[in-house]
């Protein structure tokens, strides 16, 4: 089982189409001169010494940076979509029942059709047995039921996400697991789904140094996701993501003529060829990985770049402005400059005071259960 597996069955290419002028409709994105074809899910970029302020300015929570793909999920009443970074669609059978639909079996007889969301694919090692198995973490929600809703601050679609889509479904599921006659099969289908946790910034240390090392999937890093932001497709400048300074790196398509390595990057959709070259891993013959995008981090020792993997699930190589980004972190903040940087941030009324309010809140609605 791996993450560069192809999921789900082809579709037909109009009705593919068809579905990606839905999601551009949703994002408010015109087909335009860059047409249907680019991935218009939302993109965060590299934590540097500049935009780091930013969770000085905003109200931020985090969350952990899954190793995974990257996939956005279109539900309708005929099956789930898997959209991938190439923004192809394949069909893949699960359900998801509406909320407030069911019968006095448990049953839905309605489901979501056109709800987009978004998330990623991991492969979950189940620690006793170490088996494996898919899940896929969702952690936004930009229509349901073909009403968009990315203008909506992200704490009201996340908490949405939940009661609409991940509550209806595992309601249903029960009821289904205690029927002596299931008429649906949750446990056949091909993945598990939840929605992702956020946590506020006080709680980044123990996400760091207790959360991250017991997951049962590979992370390398933290995003951190405005509270209070409405949902931006491409690439959001204010949507924040940090990398163990050992794992930044570049997407670069491969090239080989001869002996010679070429490493290009995109400028302005052009390509743009870049000095350096290239370790693999265990001796590998370079000109295998030759036509394919790898993704490299930078050995300032060696002055190399290794090659950490190659990137099936992307058609193409990172564009030059994001490399001047990924090079820029020379200055790289580390896990201690971040845990000292976020425990002043906490500190500042804006924080202090909501973390406050939200911890009253928790409390009375504990009272109040009791």
């Amino acid at each position: 089982m791996s993450n560069d597996d192809v999921l789900g069955d082809k579709i037909p290419s109009d009705q593919e189409m068809s579905m990606r002028q839905f999601c551009f409709h949703v994002m408010n994105l015109g087909g335009g001169a860059r047409g249907p074809q680019y991935f218009p899910g939302s993109h965060p970029v590299s934590l540097n010494r500049e935009n780091l302020q930013l969770l000085r300015r905003c109200f931020y929570y985090a969350t952990w940076k899954a190793d995974g793909t990257r996939y956005m999920m279109l539900i309708t009443m005929d099956g789930c979509y898997l959209v991938d970074r190439h923004f192809s669609f394949r069909r893949v059978q699960m359900r998801f029942p509406c909320r407030h639909h069911a019968n006095e079996k448990g049953f839905s007889e309605k489901c979501h059709h056109y709800t987009l969301l978004d998330g990623e694919m991991v492969i979950d090692t189940v620690p006793d047995s170490l088996k494996q198995e898919r899940r896929y973490l969702i952690y936004d929600m930009m229509a349901i039921n073909t009403v968009p809703i990315i203008e909506r601050p992200f704490y009201e679609r996340w908490k949405m996400l939940e009661r609409e889509v991940i509550e209806p479904r595992n309601f249903e599921r029960q009821h289904i697991y205690q029927s002596q006659n299931p008429y649906y099969r949750y446990d056949l289908e091909p993945f598990r789904v939840r929605r992702k946790d956020f946590w506020q910034l006080s709680a980044v240390t123990k996400l760091l140094k207790v959360f991250i090392p017991k997951l049962s999937h590979d992370a390398d890093g933290l995003v951190f996701q405005g509270w209070d932001d409405s949902y931006v497709p491409r690439t959001h400048e204010v949507l924040l993501k940090w990398k163990y300074p050992e794992m930044n790196s570049v997407d670069f398509l491969f090239e080989m003529v001869g002996d010679r390595q070429s490493l290009y990057l995109f400028e302005r959709g052009k390509k743009r060829l870049m000095d350096g070259r290239v370790a693999f891993p265990d001796g590998n013959d370079p000109s295998t990985y030759a036509g394919k995008i790898i993704e490299c981090s930078w050995d300032s020792e060696q002055n190399v770049w290794i090659c950490m993997r190659v990137r099936v699930d992307k058609g193409a190589p990172n564009e030059f402005n994001t490399y001047k980004k990924v090079m820029s972190i020379k200055d790289n903040i580390t896990e201690e400059v971040l845990l000292n940087e976020i425990n002043e941030i906490i500190r500042l009324p804006m924080y202090a005071d909501r973390i406050q309010n939200e911890s009253r809140s928790h409390q009375h609605n504990s009272s109040r259960r009791r």
